[in-house]
Order: structure tokens, then C-alpha cells, then sequence
């Protein structure tokens, strides 16, 4: 299941991440944000106009936004 599909306040770790879908620059900072393989996280929140962007990601005690086309490269397993 991809990030951007999960049900919000459900929990799930990030089991691949497709670098290939998202810029580098953008995928650098996601990495030091702690997107990476194996983070835990859940939907907190998301956008209400048009696409539904931004998605708002909790990872540890951080919730933070990002694109709906990031969580999409995002594969999760829900716990």
C-alpha cells in the first residue's frame, strides 16, 4: 500500500521508498527528515482543496508536510 492511501491516524512503517519519482534535492530532505525504509509513521492530516495537498506525516514526536506525489512513491505496511 502506498503512503498517500493509508487511512489517517493509522499506523505503518515505510518498507521502499522509489528515490526515482522524487527529485534529489527533495529526497535528500526527506531522508534528513527521516523518510527513509523502516521509519514508523501515520497520516495526521490532509489538504482539503483540489489534490488534497499537502499531507501532513508524523515520524516520531515530528509531524511533518509533504507532497501527496512523495507519499505516493512511499510503499507502508500497515502495523
Amino acid at each position: 500500500m502506498k503512503l498517500d492511501a493509508l487511512e489517517r491516524g493509522r499506523r505503518a512503517t515505510i518498507t521502499s521508498v522509489d528515490w526515482d519519482a522524487i527529485a534529489p534535492d527533495e529526497g535528500k530532505r526527506l531522508r534528513a527528515l527521516g523518510l527513509d525504509e523502516g521509519a514508523r509513521t501515520a497520516i495526521a492530516h490532509r489538504g482539503v482543496f483540489g489534490g488534497r495537498d499537502p499531507i501532513a506525516v508524523m515520524v516520531g514526536r515530528m509531524t511533518i508536510a509533504i507532497r501527496r506525489v512523495h507519499a505516493a512513491a512511499m510503499v507502508v505496511e500497515p502495523a
